[in-house]
């Protein structure tokens, strides 16, 4: 990547605090290199009530072959941006924001952000996710002694996913909460700490998106007193919890909706989008009948799902049920249509009545392009998307298959990427967030909704692909079912039920997570630390997540690699078997190595 330069990112090495308040004094810190040239001077440029504003920076740290500044920033809008402005001895000027150094002034949509909005739970930092389909993961003997509802066709657990066709919904497992809590133990075993369940409300479905009540929890799975018992057991083993609520939309069976279809008058008939008087035709999720939107100029659906202690989202964290959050589904069309936008409304009264209840939750958001509009900390914690991460992982670790799928993509469209493009993209997508926001987006390598990683992935790319995961800011995630090395052509088809019968078969995979994920939650610089990129090429990347307790140096490859360095410090390995010295790094690949490296000591703030 060349010649150092100036660097800044948003964590505790660079801010005085992650949790600011409106008026509150902030001390912000940048460090440059000491060969960069002499400086003359370096201001933060802030922008608020978007009026400019600089203030000075002074030299408080000469360590490690950098030059330290710090200068006080106050805190004037819940969102508060801000960049450096360099002026060389020479008189050229630079400037330095969230996608990097410029000579050229950047946008302020590119400045780093203070965030003052209520800061996400102190624990969720810490997070490594594992994400349940609750008809495929584990089904109880219970199971056997429920009767069918009309719509589920029967499969045994051993059948391949139907994923074409009407089947495709109907296609019914068996899978229930008791299940679930037979298998925590395998959670534990793994890693894992947070454990995200895809809807359990009733529906007319398999995956339960199409829900007709948010008020009871599926007979199928168990009842209410099925999830009671299974969210006493994870949190008796030190696992967190957290549901899946569809905000945009309900099912076509829902209580709310045939008592308003085609009932002009009707107390819920505000809850939705009618297209004729009649109340017959209606808005829904991208022309599905079946999923009916709902519009969120309602004071009543606001009331009745979001707002307040008797609310929806409220009542399913509170006793006895005590869900740790929600990640809600589709939240990116939340509350728009048309000329309508009611999106952070609705994000920021969810998460006020989470805090009104229990402030120790967490609340994910769907997103599934360039989320920053919508994730600057006055709702979500974080987003589930797949810009930033999933898909630049896949378009440099995937081989070219002929009909795979790629989001949305025509088949076979998988794109070729470098080290660099995958640099570039994460950038891109990722360093615009408040770094608080940055640390709870979900660094997912697949989910529910998409392929499996494994099926296209290089031969001896998984290891890479997870290690990014688990060391790059973020939530970790496994998909149930990534540990045993499943595989799926799209979506439906990654909805495969576990085979435990594979475990011992599986168990090299199993292992492989298991050090990873345990990796990543012993190093508090994975957990906490910033990041700092210094090599992209091809077939290698190599960055360092920084604190004041330790570095973490992270070497990703695709293929062999050869590159030079400079680092704090002599590496001590952690994970892998390729070779590093202070100045050189080398090896073949694919590969995944991590190396311990010094803390950085500075002065307090």
């Amino acid at each position: 990547m060349g010649k150092r330069v100036p660097h800044h990112d948003g964590s505790p090495l660079y801010v005085s605090t992650q949790t600011p308040e409106l008026g509150d004094v902030v001390r912000v810190r940048v460090r440059v290199p000491s060969d960069f040239g002499p400086v003359h001077s370096i201001r933060t440029r802030s922008n608020p009530d978007h009026e400019p504003h600089f203030t000075d920076a002074t030299l408080v740290a000469s360590t490690g072959g950098w030059d330290w500044w710090e200068a006080p920033l106050r805190v004037e809008n819940p969102v508060h941006g801000y960049r450096f402005l360099f002026v060389l001895e020479d008189g050229s000027t630079g400037w330095l924001g969230s996608s990097g150094y410029s000579l050229i002034e950047t946008r302020d949509s590119e400045d780093f952000k203070f965030v003052s909005y209520p800061a996400p739970p102190p624990w969720a930092k810490n997070t490594v996710m594992y994400q349940i389909f609750p008809d495929r993961f584990a089904r109880s003997s219970e199971a056997d002694g429920r009767e069918l509802p009309i719509w589920a066709e029967p499969a045994e657990w051993t059948d391949e996913p139907i994923h074409i066709g009407p089947s495709t919904a109907r296609q019914f497992y068996g899978g229930d909460l008791l299940g679930i809590e037979q298998k925590l133990d395998h959670l534990v075993d793994l890693g894992v700490t947070m454990v995200y369940l895809t809807p359990v409300f009733p529906a007319h479905s398999n995956h339960r998106y199409d829900a007709l009540s948010f008020t009871t929890v599926d007979p199928l799975l168990g009842g209410d007193d099925a999830l009671i018992s299974l969210v006493d057991a994870a949190h008796a083993r030190g696992l967190s919890v957290i549901g899946d609520l569809t905000s945009n939309h309900s099912g076509d069976a829902h209580e709310w909706f045939t008592s308003s279809h085609l009932t002009p008058g009707a107390p819920e008939s505000e809850f939705y989008y009618w297209l004729d008087p009649e109340q017959k035709s209606y808005v829904s999720w991208l022309g599905v009948p079946s999923l009916p939107k709902f519009n969120w100029a309602a004071p009543e659906l606001r009331r009745r799902f979001i707002e307040g202690e008797h609310s929806v989202v409220a009542k399913w964290l509170k006793a006895p049920y005590n869900f740790d959050g929600w990640r809600i589904d589709v939240a990116n069309m939340t509350g728009r249509y048309l000329d309508q936008d009611l999106n952070a409304e609705v994000r920021q009264t969810i998460r006020k009545t989470m805090i009104d209840v229990n402030p120790d939750t967490i609340l994910l958001g769907e997103s599934t392009n360039d989320a920053l509009g919508d994730f600057e900390g006055d709702g979500w914690h974080g987003a589930m998307t797949y810009a930033n991460f999933t898909r630049p992982i896949w378009g440099w670790l995937s081989k070219r298959v002929e009909k795979s799928w790629f989001f949305g993509l025509p088949y076979g469209t998988i794109p070729s990427y470098t080290g660099l493009d995958v640099f570039e993209a994460h950038q891109r997508f990722a360093a615009g967030f408040p770094w608080r926001v940055r640390l709870h987006n979900m660094n997912a390598l697949d989910t529910h909704d998409t392929a499996r990683f494994r099926t296209s992935a290089l031969d001896g790319a998984v290891p890479v692909a997870f290690g990014m995961s688990v060391t790059l800011p973020g939530i970790p995630v496994v998909f149930a079912g990534d540990e045993f090395g499943l595989v799926g052509d799209d979506g439906e088809h990654s909805r495969s039920p576990m085979p435990w019968d594979e475990r011992d078969a599986s168990a090299s995979t199993i292992d492989l997570y298991t050090q990873l994920i345990h990796l990543r939650r012993d190093h508090v610089a994975l957990n906490e630390g910033g990041i700092r990129w210094l090599h992209a090429g091809e077939d290698v990347l190599v960055y360092v997540r920084e604190h004041a307790d330790e570095c973490v140096l992270v070497v990703a490859a695709r293929a062999a690699f050869d590159v030079e360095v400079e680092l704090d410090g002599h590496p001590e390995l952690l994970w892998g078997e390729t070779d590093a010295t202070d100045s050189r790094l080398w090896g073949d690949g694919p590969s995944f190595t991590v190396w311990r490296l010094p803390g950085i000591v500075l002065p307090s703030f």
